[in-house]
């Protein structure tokens, strides 16, 4: 009796933490999203000396170009740590902590997002969709990949925390930045929304960031839960007396 429930328990079990890491990353609906998301980021000029920072015993040049200020939903991420990063490693870069890929503007306005298909490579934002009314209605100067950079531990810990789905705000620098670590390495910044390609990716030195709202209510937790009943069933499981048939 008891081995016929742990078996049920673990198929439950297994059931749930596959549907809650299937939604955990779900974007939210429209409805759902702070109106501070509707508006455009703000930049302005800055004129600011270039600064030394060091991260892992690597020295980086940091020259500010713009002040940045950006309200977003989080629609794709990539974490410059993932072992399948190789060029970050290549290239000595652990300034760039995170990229997140965020949407704002006529695209929260309009929920257009919610019909896109969102994905992360080590240094680009890829988005795709079957349905040429989203791709029709989908602001394509309304989202940015954002590299984040920082030599701030907690900084580095909270954007790292961050997931798909999450609202954010942070602010920070548009900069340039650079290394002789080994070889001359430097990566510049898009100054403008309405670039594509090569080189269309904001780089930001930040000063502040939030997470406004998580998203995933309530699978994140509910996948928290799946993988403690899977434990403890499966421990529950082998703790059972062997039983022998005469």
């Amino acid at each position: 009796m008891i081995r016929s429930l742990l078996k049920w328990l673990v198929i439950a079990s297994l059931v749930l933490l596959g549907v809650s890491l299937w939604r955990m990353h779900a974007l939210p609906p429209a409805t759902e999203l702070s109106s501070s998301l509707l508006e455009e980021p703000i930049q302005t000029p800055l004129k600011q000396a270039a600064f030394s920072v060091e991260s892992h015993g690597i020295t980086y040049q940091v020259q500010p170009l713009y002040h940045y200020d950006l309200t977003g939903l989080v629609v794709s991420k990539h974490d410059a740590n993932t072992w399948w990063d190789y060029l970050h490693r290549e290239w000595n870069d652990s300034l760039n902590i995170v990229d997140l890929c965020v949407v704002w503007g006529n695209n929260v306005r309009s929920g257009s997002y919610a019909d896109i298909n969102f994905s992360s490579g080590q240094f680009t934002c890829n988005f795709s969709t079957n349905s040429n009314e989203a791709f029709a209605a989908f602001d394509q100067t309304a989202i940015s990949n954002n590299h984040l950079l920082t030599d701030n531990p907690q900084l580095a810990k909270l954007m790292r925390s961050v997931q798909v789905g999450d609202q954010i705000h942070f602010r920070g620098q548009l900069a340039e930045y650079s290394h002789h670590h080994g070889f001359a390495f430097k990566r510049g910044t898009s100054i403008t929304r309405t670039d594509t390609g090569n080189g269309a990716c904001e780089t930001v030195f930040i000063e502040s960031f939030d997470i406004l709202r998580t998203g995933g209510k309530p699978w994140r937790s509910l996948c928290w839960i799946a993988g403690l009943m899977l434990l403890f069933s499966l421990i529950a499981w082998f703790m059972q007396p062997v039983r022998f048939n005469d």
